[in-house]
């Protein structure tokens, strides 16, 4: 199964997902395998690999193998230029960072990347990606304009435009590692102006924020800090996890 299909039809079943995103850069190889192989315990639905600054073509490949040697889960890249690519992944996010002062985040990356992406065969997932404040690392380094944790008005038009550029998912990011995440109200304004999925990510670490992002209307909510900076991820993300997913068991 393509895995647009498999995200389309786990949301189609009124459940929400929760994806694991892991750094190459932060950890070996084998590590990566590890933890991937405990999120998939814990109930995570795919491992998405990014958010590295200093890229290392071998070392993201072997991670990719690695975590596809310990988990049956789809393997999504994250990519944060046309160099971030990987041929043993099954697929990308091809996102467009909508808020980036540099045409290069905007679309300059895409053109660049797309040939190789087709050549790869991998799947592309059009996502509209945008960051709220304070916007961390991603931030600085995509040159946002970052969207203030009050503009409940411009996020909404934001996801609207994304949806009418013909993109399939919308992203929100307040940046990994960032002290809070996305703002709650913030998180509803938007799911009420759009009818495609909504991701949320960045700075959920508790299972408080989780629980609230998901009631708030975040159908995919993705983590990556919290598995990194704990040492046992198994019970810890399985408990953030049902905090996700049952707020759709509730509804049902």
């Amino acid at each position: 199964m393509r895995v647009w299909n498999y995200i389309e039809e786990k949301l189609k079943q009124n459940k929400k997902m929760h994806m694991t995103l892991l750094d190459p850069d932060k950890q070996p190889p084998e590590k990566a395998g590890e933890m991937a192989k405990a999120s998939a315990q814990a109930g995570t639905d795919a491992i998405m690999v990014g958010g590295s600054t200093g890229l290392n073509q071998a070392n993201l490949d072997s991670t990719v193998q690695r975590i596809k040697s310990s988990s049956e889960l789809p393997v999504i890249l994250f990519p944060t230029a046309a160099n971030f690519l990987c041929r043993y992944a099954d697929a990308i996010y091809f996102m467009s960072m909508l808020n980036s002062r540099n045409l290069k985040y905007v679309v300059g990356e895409h053109k660049k990347g797309a040939p190789v992406i087709k050549s790869l065969g991998l799947e592309p997932i059009s996502m509209g990606y945008i960051v709220v404040e304070p916007g961390m690392k991603v931030g600085e380094v995509g040159e946002a304009d970052l969207l203030s944790r009050d503009a409940f008005d411009d996020a909404a038009a934001y996801a609207l435009a994304a949806q009418y550029l013909g993109m399939r998912l919308v992203y929100f990011e307040a940046g990994s590692g960032a002290p809070e995440p996305v703002p709650v109200e913030m998180v509803k304004k938007i799911k009420s102006a759009i009818d495609i999925p909504l991701v949320i990510g960045g700075g959920i670490r508790t299972v408080d924020d989780a629980g609230a992002i998901a009631d708030a209307g975040a159908d995919i909510v993705v983590t990556g800090t919290i598995v990194e900076e704990t040492g046992d991820i198994q019970p810890t993300l399985s408990a953030l996890i049902t905090a996700i997913k049952g707020r759709s068991e509730n509804r049902k």
